[in-house]
């Protein structure tokens, strides 16, 4: 895996002061950008996990819907969007979390997985936990079985990873 955190570090931009004062922004736009870095990660990705061991994938509004997109396509799964609230048509549940830089609330459709759908979470970075702890609680509202969550940057310092337990997560780059 190594090599894969190799990737993901080079092809990743810091950016200060964005959104706001005080927080440094991972920009991952050059490994999307990349296609030959970007097919090595979800590559990797799916190798982590195998593609017998999840049904769907659903991806964290916005960046996961890129890598959710990827690697169901090269699976032949089906994808599932967590969005921010108000962007989906039909009922929903909600989840409201807190952020390094304030607070968020994610929805999913209720009717977005039958019972026991096993589903792979994917988001790009992984910092204090809220974004994804916020997610996982609802792929289990709406009746999906979390098989597996990856990130592809973990921002180890913010203890987001603590904070998910007992959820394992794969992270391809922690810093």
């Amino acid at each position: 895996m190594t090599d894969i955190a190799e990737l993901v570090a080079s092809r990743t931009v810091d950016v200060p002061d964005f959104p706001r004062p005080g927080i440094m922004f991972k920009d991952l736009s050059p490994l999307f950008a990349d296609g030959q870095v970007f097919r090595q990660v979800i590559d990797a990705i799916i190798a982590h996990h195998g593609e017998d061991s999840f049904d769907v994938v659903a991806g964290i509004e916005a960046r996961g819907f890129i890598m959710a997109s990827a690697i169901a396509y090269a699976t032949g799964k089906g994808t599932v969007p967590i969005r921010k609230a108000g962007k989906l048509p039909r009922k929903v549940y909600s989840a409201s979390y807190a952020l390094e830089y304030g607070e968020a609330t994610l929805e999913v459709h209720q009717d977005a997985f039958p019972t026991g759908q096993r589903v792979l979470l994917v988001d790009d970075v992984l910092a204090t936990g809220g974004t994804a702890g916020a997610a996982l609680n609802l792929v289990e509202q709406a009746g999906g079985a979390v098989a597996g969550f990856t990130v592809l940057l973990e921002l180890g310092f913010l203890g987001g990873r603590e904070r998910l337990k007992p959820c394992t997560v794969n992270a391809l780059l922690t810093v």
